[in-house]
């Protein structure tokens, strides 16, 4: 991974600076625009829940994705009718990417489909019961009236 200092994210709704710097994964990406629905090459950082995405690596970032609300992301090659596409899906978008093969297709809907899990509720949900579970076995264990461990 290229570790550069680039300059942070700015939320032009909220003013928050998101650091793009130790990003989890990046690279060149060709993005469908929003409005126009042209191709434009992108570097992408994906750092926690965020997938950032700038003209170059060394710019800040112009816009991002906000993995936390999205769905699904799959394959998209019938969809955008580019070889080596993928999509990113929330409730009201669908972001269509592409990559320069297919293996770099595969990585990254690996790297943001695990970034979407961490951040659904159900895999907080299923890391809390498990952190619990070992904390009631433990405590079990110890327990000095359990008639099965004394």
């Amino acid at each position: 991974m290229n570790r550069l200092l680039r300059p942070p994210y700015v939320d032009q709704n909220t003013n928050i600076h998101y650091d793009t710097t130790n990003a989890e994964f990046e690279g060149y990406l060709t993005k469908e625009s929003m409005w126009l629905k042209d191709w434009r090459r992108r570097y992408f950082i994906l750092k926690g829940s965020k997938l950032f995405f700038a003209k170059n690596e060394y710019v800040a970032p112009h816009g991002m994705i906000d993995l936390s609300l999205c769905t699904t992301v799959k394959s998209a090659d019938l969809k955008s009718r580019k070889r080596n596409s993928f999509e990113i899906s929330t409730a009201d978008t669908t972001f269509l990417l592409y990559a320069d093969t297919e293996k770099e297709k595969d990585d990254w809907i690996g790297s943001v489909g695990r970034a979407i899990v961490r951040c659904s509720n159900t895999y907080t949900r299923e890391q809390n019961a498990n952190e619990e579970e070992e904390d009631d076995e433990s405590s079990f264990e110890d327990d000095p009236n359990n008639p099965y461990f004394n």
